[in-house]
């Protein structure tokens, strides 16, 4: 008895939380190679239930799936990854949903500076190569 260790309540919840932010992480299965993908079929690769999905969608604007006849939720991959760090987020890191909602707005916003800047980048390529092919031409 001795041997033992004794948990305080400030303990349970690290353990808790640390085993299942491992499980989300590494035990999800993959996304099989489809264009859509129904609730129920995401609710089993996220390891999320339907309802929380459905939840999550009015609370987050960038998960927005694709809706059909009679209301069907059809999603694609890109919501599934994004189900995935929503999870991840919320489960995982322990933020609320002000702060996941936070978290993602601020990783687009700085995904598209960065793609912006990649994009502006290529062009000003583009066109260095162009006036080059041209004054190149204009000698020969």
């Amino acid at each position: 008895m001795q041997d033992q260790q004794q948990l305080t309540l400030g303990q349970l919840p690290k353990q808790v939380s640390d085993r299942s932010s491992k499980r989300n992480l590494q035990d999800l299965p993959p996304i099989p190679n489809k264009l859509y993908f129904s609730i129920s079929e995401v609710s089993e690769l996220c390891l999320v239930k339907p309802y929380v999905l459905r939840y999550w969608e009015q609370e987050f604007s960038q998960l927005s799936p694709t809706k059909r006849r009679g209301k069907r939720r059809f999603y694609q991959r890109h919501d599934i990854l994004l189900i995935r760090q929503i999870k991840d987020l919320l489960y995982g890191q322990g933020f609320t949903i002000e702060g996941a909602r936070s978290k993602l707005s601020e990783s687009n916003k700085s995904s598209s500076k960065e793609s912006s800047a990649d994009f502006s980048k290529a062009i000003k390529d583009t066109i260095s190569e162009l006036e080059n092919i041209l004054k190149k031409g204009g000698q020969v």
